[in-house]
Formats: C-alpha cells, structure tokens, sequence
C-alpha cells in the first residue's frame, strides 16, 4: 500500500499578537500529534511563520519537499490577507484552522477568527475550490469537535491516497456480459492515476501448478484451522490453497494493491474450481482485496474502504428484497473475509451453484459460508466510470431464513446521509442511479468521513430517491 498520510502544518500570525502568550501553535500541534498517531498519520511542520506571500511559498514548498500530502494554515493570530492569497493557489488539499479566543472581555487577544474568514473569502476568490477544496476548522485543540473534524479529514484524505497511484491486476477480464461494470484503465489513470496491469488467465493457472506441495499442504491446514471444511474434498481444498498462493505471490512480485479477478467461466474448465475460497483466504490473512468478476471499481471501493476500517470488506449482491418485512439480504456466493462471522463460524463448502442440475452435482468449487453477526454496517460503491459514490448505512439483524449460502446477511434501519430510508427507497435509489450490482459491505456507520472522501475525491454524492408508484421522468 501507498505510505501514510503526511500532514504539513504552517503557523502564521502578525508579531504584535499573542498566540506564544497562549500557547496556540503548541497546543494545536500536541492536538494533531496524538490525532496524528492514532490515525497512522505523519506531521511536520514548516519552521518559519510567513508573514507575507513570499515566505508562505516557502513554508509551503518547504512540507510539499517532506511530501505533505494535506497542507494545514493554523491562524495563532490575526494574519495578513496575502498569505491565504498565496497558499490558496497552491494545488493541494488544504485546511485552515482557528482556535476560539482566550478571554471573552478587555482587549482581544488573536482576532483568529476573522482571518479564518478571510482566508475562505480570499479563496474563493482565487481557487478552484470543485477541484482543490478547501477545509476550514474552528475550535479549541483537543475538543471533542475539532478532533472529530480532524480526523474525518485525515480518513478521508487516507483514503484518496489509498487509491491515488494504486496498482491493481485484472486476470481474466471482466466477466462475460458484465458490462454494468466496465470502466476503461484509461479513465482510473486520468482520475486517479491508478495503474491497471491486465494477465491471462492462463498465466494464473501456470503459477498454480508450479507451487510446491508442501507449501500447499501448510495453507490447508491453516485454512481447516480458520474454518469448517464441511463436504469439500482433498483436491478441491488443494486447488483453493494453491489459487491463494498464486495471487498472494503474483501480488508480492507485481506490487499490486489489489486484484480484480474473473472467477468464471474459465477456472471451472481448467483446472475445475471456483476461487471464492482462495479470494477469502487472501483478504483474510493477506488483507489484499480481492473483487470477483473482474470488477474493477469494486476493486477501487475495496482499496478506499480498506484505508478507512483497516480491513478489506465484503463484495456483494444486493440479492432479495423482503418488501413484506422491509429487509435486505446482502449475498455473495464467491469470496469475502471471515471476520464478521457470527457466532456459528464459517464453513468451507462446495459452491452450491457450480454443477447444480448436472449428474455430479454441485460437488467442486469451494467457497466460504458465514452469516454476519448483528450490528451496524456501511454499504458502498464508488461508481459511474469513478464520478460518484453510492454510501448507505443500516445494521445487520440475525433472523431465519439466514440467506443463501455464502457470505450473506440481513439488512433493516436504513439511512442515506443520515436520513432514514425505507427499502423501497433503497431499490428505487439502486436503479434510479443505475449503480453497479456489487457493493461493499464495512463494520460501522461511516457517513461523515465518507461523505468528506467524496468531496476530496471529487466524487458526486448518489443521493436518497423517494419510492414512487409510476414512472419519474427525473430519474
């Protein structure tokens, strides 16, 4: 994965005020410090407090040659306009924070506040604040609030980052007639520089047949520890362990971020299995996101829910709709971690489609079998060639029927930016915007950082469509 977010902090304030006296600059950067260390971030500072446009040049080139990736202008003091005039051109995430006054009688001490709202007026002015927003904060350092805002910021910008520059491996292609999911690697190089590398499958199936025995044998026994291997045979398990180890060894020689990987119809012909439990076993232990189908913006979502939860979340189908109840089952019959097992565990079992219907049976193809324990989730999916984003938070409610097999659960109490929503609102939501049929699914309700992600990323909120009972011509 890329390096840690770098957040570079500039201090500024006329000489005639006080911000020394009250320790703004001290107290800020010990706040930052510790949000800093529990998010994974890295800060520096630029050791010079401009006081005019020249210097503020410098104090930025200076954190953009340590590779700030956020640059911060934290007003101790009153500041002259020509420092935001300046930094507000320079092409790069940026946030400007005040801290409220000290004493609320007699002489003012840092007349803060007016230079935060100078410096967003100038920006205004100046920058193009749809492709370079700009952040502001206002409050006391180590305040519930400020440090929220902090650190939406700092998970949002992770995120970006997380994707920015990514390598992903696309094996096999997209999955035949898929096309909902296609986005040119031309369009997530433009938008953000992601790096495509397109394999055979072939060269995949190569890599399987070259791993050596033992190192198979130890990646059963570690899969049969982490899971029941219920009805899957000795072969099959093998083929499972071998696919695993061949993505994880193409990953670590390729340096890929992640992988899209078309798990049918060729790997049924040869060597004769599905890769779900394989994709498991490699987002699991490996943390290496894995979207099934060749679905590359699935790949994408994956590497940004990734940065936000730190561990990869669950492809899926939004697959039955329970109008009499108002539930949501969320399916995949492919791969996905274990993680979020409920307390039943998981089971390796034979993929139940896989040769339904013929004199076999559906005896090959294993794939992981769980059902996700209670509680609040997020479902996401950066879509529409990469211009939006789709975000819904619910919870997980246990009930019978549990779902199909595979890695499923039941959905109630949803919302879309915090407002509730019904399940008809979220199929009318789904098909009115059109998004893509896989989703990912992340432990938590994360709608603040999400919603800040989209606005660094430059990517358009799908918004809450009310359920309607005839045709809406603004759809």
């Amino acid at each position: 994965m890329r390096d840690n977010l770098t957040i570079g902090v500039i201090h500024a304030s006329l000489p005639s005020y006080f911000p020394d006296e009250h320790n703004v600059f001290e107290d800020c950067q010990k706040g930052l410090q510790k949000l800093c260390d529990a998010e994974g971030a890295r800060l520096i500072v630029a050791p010079d407090r401009p006081m005019n446009g020249s210097e503020a040049r410098k104090a930025a080139e200076f954190c953009r040659s340590e590779g700030a990736d956020f640059l911060l202008l934290i007003h101790g003091g009153f500041t002259m306009g020509d420092v935001a005039h300046t930094l507000a051109t320079i092409p790069v995430p940026m946030g400007v924070w005040a801290t409220p006054e000290p004493t609320l009688e007699g002489d003012i001490q840092l007349n803060n506040f007016v230079s935060l709202n100078m410096t967003m007026s100038i920006a205004k002015k100046v920058r193009d604040l749809k492709k370079h927003p700009l952040q502001w904060y206002f409050g006391a350092p180590g305040s519930p609030e400020i440090e929220a805002r902090f650190t939406h910021t700092f998970r949002a910008l992770a995120m970006v980052k997380a994707m920015t520059h990514a390598r992903i491996a696309l094996i096999g292609g997209l999955a035949p007639t898929f096309y909902n999911m296609e986005v040119s690697s031309n369009t997530l190089k433009q938008r953000f520089q992601i790096d495509v590398e397109a394999f055979e499958m072939a060269e995949l199936t190569g890599r399987m047949s070259a791993i050596d025995p033992s190192r198979a044998s130890a990646e059963i026994a570690k899969m049969a520890a982490a899971a029941t291997v219920d009805g899957v045979t000795d072969d099959q398990m093998e083929l499972s362990a071998r696919k695993a180890l061949a993505l994880r060894d193409a990953c670590a020689e390729g340096e890929f971020d992640a992988l899209a990987v078309s798990d049918w119809p060729a790997l049924q012909v040869e060597p004769g299995m599905h890769p779900g439990a394989a994709f498991t076993w490699l987002e699991e232990v490996d943390g290496i996101p894995v979207a099934s189908e060749g679905d590359l913006l699935g790949a994408v979502t994956q590497l940004a829910a990734k940065s936000m939860t730190g561990k990869v979340g669950y492809l899926l189908d939004m697959t039955e709709p329970d109008l009499d109840h108002g539930d949501l089952l969320m399916w995949h019959g492919g791969g996905g971690p274990l993680y979020l097992a409920d307390d039943a565990g998981a089971r390796w079992i034979n993929h139940p489609m896989i040769g339904r219907g013929t004199e076999e049976g559906p005896r090959f193809g294993t794939i992981s079998d769980l059902v996700f324990r209670d509680g609040a989730v997020t479902a996401m999916r950066i879509s529409d060639d990469a211009t939006a984003i789709f975000d819904m938070e619910a919870r997980v409610v246990g009930r019978s029927p549990t779902g199909f097999s595979g890695c499923r659960g039941w959905l109630r109490g949803f919302s879309f930016a915090r407002e509730p929503a019904s399940l008809d609102d979220v199929i009318t939501t789904v098909m009115g915007h059109g998004v893509e049929h896989h989703f990912v699914l992340v432990p938590g309700h994360h709608h603040e950082v999400l919603a800040e992600f989209a606005a660094w990323a430059g990517l358009a909120p799908l918004k809450r469509l009310t359920a309607r009972n005839h045709l809406d011509p603004g759809l």
